[in-house]
């Protein structure tokens, strides 16, 4: 409970404000008159009082000073009328004779900042954890998202950029806050509320007041009812502390609060709204603080969607060289039940590696979810794509920004992917975990994912990151060698792996049955070879042994991160070559697919035929056959696989988000 040190006055009869709920400490000794020994205590009926030390149960009247006696008084219910209740102790002598007479006449307020603190979408009277945070379905604490949209559509920025409420709309990002209030109708004369942040807290938060309706609650529909001039800036930016005019007696005033910025390594995502009541001091003196009220928030994170979440549209580059692609992706798309969005070529300018270039995810409260594409550091052709296109209202955006050499293929975002949920050592990760491609430990010029985007996606918390190696590629993504789909059993999806030992065995396995003569490439032209000479290359041989040991180094640590059994991962027949002393697909890369629900979008391989069929492709279906998933092979192999690039590099999915909040992980 709130305690406020108060003092007596034997010379003049004071006057003082008190907020239910906290208590006036008075230590009585020091108000006393010189010889005091005994002193007695007087006082309406609705204020209590007690002492301490206590006083002997049968002691005389009045009561002997004990040391540093102390007066503690409470007030349960506010005042009707201003000073409606009086305080008055009387100092006495040795001899019982009275010294001094100390009057206070007390008025009773009730106040409380408010906010969601049980995450319920209401925001509950005086909610006693409203000032803290606590994790988990049993915790507390209020969200706030970050006002990342934008609300126009032409000449558009992010709606955090505007130190105003520039659309009434805009509103519904930020997060509610209600001054409440009970008492006399005004407060006593010279007393005042300010509003007050830190100075570190304010380059991540904004505070608007609502002028409007400042008795309707908040039950009744205040964003499409006022003007964007009720809305004024209270705190937040170069505004650390302001006044906060309201109308007092049985009150409520309405606040908006919107967040700045992301959590990341050098903000933990936690701000503070403090509320204090001002007393004032003698005159010419500034008014000094007598009670403060304060609430917290926790920045929402942005998340991340896995494979297992349904999609919702996918996006794909037109190009001069990919209307079959196109065409494919076109059929997939409709067959799987979700939109299809072609970014045409006068935005991407020929840069068609659209995977690359943005991460979907999104952002969530109790009261607004929205996707936020997250930009990455690459800047290609696509570069104006996420903002000029995708940002707009309940659509938001963040970047990280990197500098000259500090890019590198590393941070495109073929190199950032998430798990579905995992269980790993009875630690639960509903949201699943971030996967991010890096150097090997010991490489000495390797290359990495820039530290921005690291630290902005360790920062989020919620999706625990695990770094792969993925320098051994020429390109460096971790969607080279790697996927998820779902499945209907086990853990409810597979980890894909590509396989050059899975290859190895399915052409001995040709050749034995007597198909080494098939060709690779069958119809490309100067392309094709037999499963023989495929199978008589040393030098492949050797590049494929060293690309299994990287795939195997990552395997175990999938395995060791994500709890994964050999039974929850599927082996890929897929073969690599050096160039540039690292990895590229031999063929195109089967793993570097597009997730559709229960259907598939996987590079065409061109494997050798076998009875008129494609042998990688009839080991590819039997094997996502059994868990109940369809696959439709797309030719990606002039367009994207001579690139260095395949299906999944070449297109992006918004999924839906988690039916799991957040805000309920254990931590």
């Amino acid at each position: 409970m709130y305690q406020r040190t108060f003092r007596l006055d034997i010379e003049k009869t004071l006057r003082a404000l008190y907020v239910v709920g906290t208590v006036l400490k008075v230590n009585l000794n020091r108000s006393a008159p010189p010889s005091s020994t005994y002193f007695s205590v007087k006082c309406s009926p609705n204020v209590q009082y007690r002492i301490t030390p206590p006083p002997a149960k049968s002691g005389p009247i009045p009561t002997p000073f004990n040391g540093n006696t102390v007066l503690l008084l409470t007030m349960d219910t506010a005042s009707e009328v201003e000073n409606d209740s009086k305080l008055s102790v009387m100092y006495y002598g040795k001899k019982t004779e009275v010294l001094g007479k100390a009057v206070v006449h007390l008025t009773a307020f009730e106040i409380s900042l408010d906010v969601d603190a049980d995450r319920d979408g209401q925001v509950e009277r005086n909610n006693p954890n409203k000032g803290s945070w606590m994790w988990g379905p049993n915790g507390h604490g209020a969200i706030l998202l970050v006002n990342c949209d934008s609300e126009h559509t032409f000449q558009k920025s992010l709606d955090s950029e505007h130190a105003e409420v520039t659309r009434v709309s805009d509103l519904k990002d930020m997060s509610p806050m209600v001054l409440r209030t009970s008492g006399p109708a005004k407060l006593p004369e010279g007393y005042k509320l300010t509003m007050h942040i830190s100075q570190g807290d304010a380059e991540c938060v904004r505070v608007f007041r609502s002028t409007a309706g400042m008795h309707q609650t908040l039950t009744e529909n205040l964003f499409y009812k006022s003007f964007v001039k009720d809305y004024p800036l209270v705190v937040g930016g170069e505004d650390l502390s302001k006044e906060v005019p309201c109308l007092w007696g049985n009150a409520e005033m309405n606040f908006y609060v919107e967040g700045l910025r992301f959590p990341d390594k050098d903000f933990e995502g936690l701000i503070s709204i403090n509320l204090s009541m001002l007393e004032p001091s003698s005159q010419g003196f500034p008014e000094t603080p007598i009670f403060t009220d304060r609430v917290v928030f926790r920045v929402a994170p942005w998340i991340m969607t896995p494979n297992t979440l349904d999609p919702v549209e996918v996006f794909v580059c037109s190009t001069t060289d990919n209307d079959q692609f196109l065409k494919r992706m076109r059929r997939l798309v409709e067959k799987s039940g979700c939109k299809l969005k072609i970014c045409p070529e006068d935005m991407n300018r020929g840069d068609r590696w659209m995977q690359d270039e943005i991460e979907f995810g999104y952002i969530d409260s109790p009261h607004q979810r929205f996707p936020v594409v997250l930009d990455s550091p690459r800047d290609g052709d696509l570069q104006d794509f996420p903002y000029d296109v995708l940002l707009g209202q309940d659509f938001g955006y963040v970047t990280r920004t990197a500098y000259g050499k500090e890019v590198s293929s590393l941070d495109s975002f073929g190199n950032l992917e998430v798990s579905p949920p995992v269980t790993v050592n009875g630690k639960n990760y509903p949201l699943g975990r971030i996967i991010i491609g890096v150097a090997f430990p010991t490489a000495i010029k390797g290359r990495n994912m820039t530290k921005v985007v690291q630290d902005f996606l360790w920062a989020q918390k919620v999706q625990e990151p695990i770094a792969l190696f993925s320098d051994w590629l020429l390109v460096g993504h971790v969607d080279e060698f790697m996927t998820f789909v779902p499945a209907p059993d086990k853990k409810g999806f597979r980890l894909l792996l590509a396989s050059p030992d899975a290859s190895y065995k399915l052409f001995r396995g040709l050749q034995n049955d007597g198909h080494g003569q098939a060709k690779m490439f069958d119809g490309l032209g100067a392309e094709e070879i037999t499963v023989d000479e495929i199978l008589s290359d040393e030098k492949l041989k050797a590049e494929n042994n060293y690309v299994q040991s990287c795939i195997d180094w990552n395997r175990d640590v999938l395995k060791r991160e994500l709890g994964l059994d050999d039974d929850d991962i599927i082996d890929l027949p897929i073969l690599f070559h050096v160039m540039e002393n690292r990895a590229v697909a031999y063929y195109p890369d089967m793993v570097n697919m597009i997730v559709l629900g229960k259907n598939l979008g996987i590079p065409k391989p061109f494997g050798p035929k076998v009875d008129g069929r494609c042998a990688l492709e009839a080991e590819m279906t039997s094997l996502m056959g059994g868990l109940g998933l369809s696959c439709t092979y797309i030719d990606d192999f002039a367009s994207y696989h001579k690139l260095l690039g395949e299906v999944h590099c070449g297109s992006n999915v918004r999924r839906e988000p988690f039916s799991f909040k957040w805000w309920n992980l254990e931590m």
